[in-house]
């Protein structure tokens, strides 16, 4: 072949690679000494535990100081429709890790279960790409991991020995997350990509009772959902909240500090949400928007254009094949999100992609809080205009009732012990504030339907309403064919969940999700503790 037709073939293979790589979402800049060389993203993924989608400064949470997340947003792009999968710790991470909903990833899908090593994880291809992969804090959980057969820890090496000195106040992780992610950062073979999940505990309860008020938090900034009563114990109880996300960023501030000390900050796709809503009633737990609907920024200067918000309704779901397509890694054809790559690389705000107007999610165990292990099913769908939820077992308490002691040794297990809860269960309270404990605590209809913008809060169930019918009819045909071309077993008539083993970690016990006592404090500091799971 002659010399001059040798070198147009070269480049014009090369051109095509170039071609794909952007396609995939591939950044460019050259490594150090290799000249037009092709490199690839790091990917940092930090995700907070129990927070709902308005509790930041830039979405206008007035109890709340998040100006590392804000900056994230700010230099990229915020979404204002993000739901997780399912609003209960394992299954949402699951559903992150596999990209697939919680009905198609067996006992995966529910608390303290376990990861069937079949569905391809993608910290576990990047990996196998060459990327060094780690994290902090808490990452896939609670659970047990090995259980189902997997071979290698779900997301790589764990970064978790170095605690905060002096130790923070004892409802705070004691695990200084930052530091722990700079060990990484100089663990990291030279030259190559990193994968870091930076997984705080924060602010999963317990709390320290009284702690946003002595910060000097003013319950007047506080905004009282109408489903819960306008109580002091109830404000002060949601500054608690708000002082552990101030706590998070400002962790998340020194991991963009570290990244930025070493030059890789604009070299880096930064994702930050949570994994579900609120630890309060009618939010964890429950398909209701306080449960679900996520704060979401992404930050990656030169591929994300910045100051940009994205109304596209988009899942946790889209993540795993987001990291893999950024990396120029093949995504499985068993993942079920979808690349969020092309709307984040578009320009504009508003909606983006006419396709992306509904979210599904779905629901089955939280805590062992019923006979035999017995689940809460539940699947949604929302669009812009209504939320419609299918309670698959409206005989059921969806708290998990006043009569049988969960696995955290209290009565409705479901909702995680707090003031709030305390204030609500009280026999006189129930009297005084009938509707609110009815909402948080009631059974519900086999059909649930809210128009969410006349009633953001989604406390007005229309589902019995003749003038809705046609839209109740038609939310139903799209949710139940979006569950049988999923492969929802509840559309077959099976529960396999039920039969689940609850693999609780041996220590929580009745320490899980309660407010700390002053002795439990001084012991927890003592000891340098973790949050319960």
């Amino acid at each position: 072949m002659p010399l001059l037709l040798l070198t147009r073939l070269v480049r014009a293979r090369a051109l095509a690679t170039f071609c794909l790589l952007i396609h995939l979402g591939v950044s460019f800049a050259a490594n150090p000494g290799e000249t037009g060389a092709p490199r690839r993203p790091n990917l940092l993924f930090v995700i907070s535990d129990d927070q709902s989608w308005r509790d930041t400064g830039i979405a206008g949470g007035r109890t709340v100081r998040t100006p590392a997340f804000d900056r994230i947003a700010r230099e990229g792009a915020r979404f204002t429709h993000s739901f997780c999968a399912s609003p209960s710790c394992t299954p949402s991470r699951s559903a992150v890790l596999t990209g697939r909903t919680i009905w198609q990833i067996g006992e995966a899908g529910v608390l303290y279960g376990t990861l069937p090593p079949e569905y391809p994880l993608f910290p576990h291809l990047l990996e196998d790409a060459g990327y060094f992969t780690g994290f902090t804090g808490k990452g896939w959980g609670p659970g047990e991991w090995q259980a189902g057969g997997l071979k290698r820890h779900p997301i790589g090496r764990e970064y978790n020995t170095l605690l905060h000195s002096p130790a923070p106040q004892a409802a705070l992780d004691a695990r200084d997350y930052a530091a722990n992610f700079e060990a990484f950062l100089r663990d990291r073979p030279a030259g190559a990509p990193f994968f870091f999940w930076f997984g705080a505990t924060e602010p999963h309860r317990v709390y320290e009772a009284g702690s946003g008020l002595r910060a000097g938090k003013d319950p007047a900034d506080v905004t009282v959902p109408p489903y819960w009563p306008d109580a002091p114990e109830i404000r002060s109880d949601l500054l608690d909240y708000a002082l552990e996300i101030d706590w998070f960023d400002a962790q998340l501030a020194r991991a963009l500090a570290a990244l930025s000390a070493i030059g890789e900050l604009d070299n880096t796709l930064i994702v930050v949400t949570s994994d579900n809503g609120m630890p309060f009633p009618r939010a964890k737990t429950t398909l209701y928007d306080p449960g679900v609907r996520m704060p979401l920024a992404v930050r990656w200067p030169g591929r994300i254009p910045a100051g940009r918000v994205i109304d596209d309704f988009v899942s946790h779901l889209d993540f795993a094949p987001t990291f893999l397509a950024a990396a120029g890694v093949s995504i499985p054809a068993l993942v079920t999100g979808r690349s969020l790559m092309p709307i984040l690389t578009a320009g504009g705000s508003g909606q983006i992609d006419p396709t992306r107007t509904c979210a599904y999610f779905g629901s089955e165990r939280h805590t062992w809080c019923r006979p035999d292990g017995a689940t809460y099913p539940m699947r949604a769908v929302r669009t812009a205009d209504y939320l419609y939820i299918r309670n698959f077992a409206p005989d059921r308490w969806p708290t998990g009732g006043p009569e049988f002691v969960s696995s955290n040794k209290t009565f409705h297990g479901d909702v995680d012990g707090a003031p709030i809860k305390d204030f609500l269960e009280d026999p006189a309270n129930q009297r005084r504030f009938p509707k609110p404990y009815e909402l948080c605590y009631g059974r519900r209809p086999a059909e649930e339907l809210y128009d969410v913008r006349a009633d953001p809060d989604q406390i007005h169930n229309l589902a019995a309403d003749p003038a809705l019918l046609p839209i109740r009819e038609s939310l139903w045909q799209q949710l139940s064919g979006y569950l049988i071309q999923t492969g929802d077993p509840r559309m077959e008539g099976r529960d396999p969940w039920q039969s689940y083993p609850y693999r609780q970690t041996v220590g929580y016990g009745a320490t899980f999700n309660r407010t700390l006592s002053a002795a439990e404090r001084e012991a927890a500091a003592g000891r340098g503790a973790h949050k319960p799971q």
